[in-house]
């Protein structure tokens, strides 16, 4: 039987509240747990004393027994410095999916494209200019 310092969910829809306790691995996340040794609040503000109650004496206890925190629950742990926790690393979390580099792609394209159509344009239109100048000064003499 392997024992878990975890989170078991409270509170209501979109209202989250967390209590920590120690429960078997294999007990569902809401069902029965072993002990009760504290809480989390996550609406409240970080700064806040009231966001994380935890009992610091029974944490010792189940640690030194053999419990094993969920990364979640480590990290308060390691507030309280009960355990050390390694920060991680996670380099391609801020990267974008394959879809979305797509769509990027096709905007600069999109973007290249106008940028050639107005140079185009741009070299073009003067000589276009004045031909419809000199039509309508020879359509004028005409009528004359």
């Amino acid at each position: 039987m392997t024992v878990k310092i975890r989170l078991s969910r409270a509170g209501s829809k979109k209202r989250p509240y967390y209590h920590i306790v120690v429960a078997d691995e294999r007990a569902p996340r809401d069902g029965r747990y072993i002990e009760r040794i504290g809480a989390y609040n996550p609406m409240l503000a970080k700064e806040s004393g009231e966001r994380v109650k935890l009992d610091k004496d029974r944490a010792e206890h189940w640690l030194s027994v053999g419990a094993q925190a969920t990364d979640r629950v480590a990290r308060f742990l390691d507030a309280e410095g009960l355990v050390k926790r390694e920060a991680r690393n996670n380099p391609k979390k801020g990267e974008p999916g394959q879809k979305a580099k797509e769509r990027v792609q096709e905007r600069l394209d999109a973007e290249e494209a106008r940028k050639q159509a107005e140079a185009e344009a741009a070299a073009a239109p003067a000589p276009a200019e004045e031909a419809p100048a000199e039509e309508a000064a020879s359509d004028e003499q005409a009528a004359e």
